[in-house]
């Protein structure tokens, strides 16, 4: 795709809301199957119809009244507990301080047009978009009050994650969760394409099920997801050219061997390599992130290419593609949240494929029908 061609998608504007639905899960042994996500392919208009023989055949879950729900699943050793319900999606913020979930990368629309026409052929919302806050000490606490109450369900599923859950349809408590969120401001953390689609289908058809959009909560002062670094292998770019366009810059460089380098990655230090060579790179003492640097001033002053830019979770992928004839791998180290936070409060967005937040629960924990709440 044209990286020209990014957009940034409407903001929504607060309160920030989370309205009960009737929730649709799979059997544990069908969440985290890879087979299970042939339920959502092709043809999309067959899917409500897949579900339906599946409830038949008690291979998924209705829940049998609306709630708000607390899930809290384990994968990996890290345990990430959130709030799963209906975002309101049909005020659109004109101001900043109208905002109430921010995006932190631009959108393909195209990409977007593509997922709305998907979602309104199936008549669901498969999975959560994920979102990312820190909860006052009041929302926090009253989490935590019902995550010490039994859970509605307990179960490992078939990819290995542990969940539990517990259903909240208390008009009392949801009163108070809603009071809570009243001030929120959530960062999308997975899910900027499906977000940009509910938009797209909220404003086509308003007044009907797209008014709403499915999404889940996390709190990342109590159980912070794990945000790691994605690295980028720039082709048609050698090690040399990211030298010159580092000193034109007039950031540091500093030669040093493999382990040297790896071990000298910092949030203001990036580390450039075609494996032969190793150096790493001092960051402007500014409050750009190390991803802004890169795109947005190293790149641009490079000699040569790059003619293509792959992204890599892991140093042993980045590497993996990296060579004097095949790339140099820019290594960055991981952001930070707050961070983040404070770039989207100001009114930028990152480079795309600037975050990596895991671990992400299993498709088919819970799924929206939209003739369901």
């Amino acid at each position: 795709m044209d990286s020209g061609s990014v957009v940034t998608p409407p903001y929504t504007a607060g309160p920030l809301t989370l309205e009960p639905f009737r929730a649709l899960t799979l059997a544990p042994h069908r969440i985290g199957d890879p087979a299970s996500a042939r339920t959502f392919a092709r043809p999309y208009r067959e899917v409500p119809a897949r579900l339906a023989r599946w409830e038949a055949q008690r291979q998924l879950r209705r829940e049998p009244e609306p709630a708000v729900y607390l899930h809290e699943y384990t994968a990996g050793g890290i345990t990430v507990r959130g709030l799963v319900g209906l975002v309101d999606l049909t005020r659109r913020a004109g101001r900043l301080e109208e905002r109430a979930i921010f995006p932190h990368e631009g959108i393909y629309p195209d990409q977007a047009d593509d997922l709305a026409a998907r979602l309104e052929l199936m008549r669901i919302n498969p999975a959560p978009i994920l979102l990312v806050h820190r909860a006052e000490d009041d929302l926090r606490s009253l989490v935590q009050q019902v995550a010490a109450g039994r859970p509605a369900h307990r179960y490992r599923d078939r990819g290995g994650q542990q969940h539990r859950v517990w259903t909240v349809t208390d008009p009392g408590t949801l009163a108070a969760l809603r009071s809570g969120l009243a001030t929120a401001r959530a960062l999308i953390a997975d899910g900027h394409h499906r977000y940009a689609a509910y938009l797209r289908l909220q404003q086509r058809d308003p007044g009907g099920p797209c008014d709403r959009g499915l999404a889940m909560l996390v709190d990342h002062g109590d159980t912070p997801l794990f945000l790691g670094a994605i690295h980028r292998v720039l082709s048609g770019s050698s090690l040399d050219d990211v030298e010159t366009a580092a000193r034109s810059l007039g950031l540091p460089v500093t030669v040093l061997a493999e382990q040297q380098a790896i071990a000298a990655l910092a949030p203001r230090r990036l580390v450039a390599t075609d494996t032969d060579r190793w150096m790493v790179l001092g960051l402007p003492d500014d409050d750009a992130a190390a991803v802004e640097v890169l795109h947005h001033r190293l790149v641009p002053a490079l000699p040569h290419g790059p003619r293509r830019t792959t992204y890599h979770h892991s140093v042993t992928q980045a590497l993996a593609h990296t060579g004097p004839d095949l790339g140099t791998a820019v290594l960055l180290p991981a952001p930070d949240v707050d961070h983040v936070l404070r770039i989207v409060a100001e009114d930028r967005l990152l480079p795309e494929k600037a975050t990596s937040f895991q671990p992400k629960p299993s498709l088919g924990t819970f799924i929206r029908p939209w003739d369901d709440g």
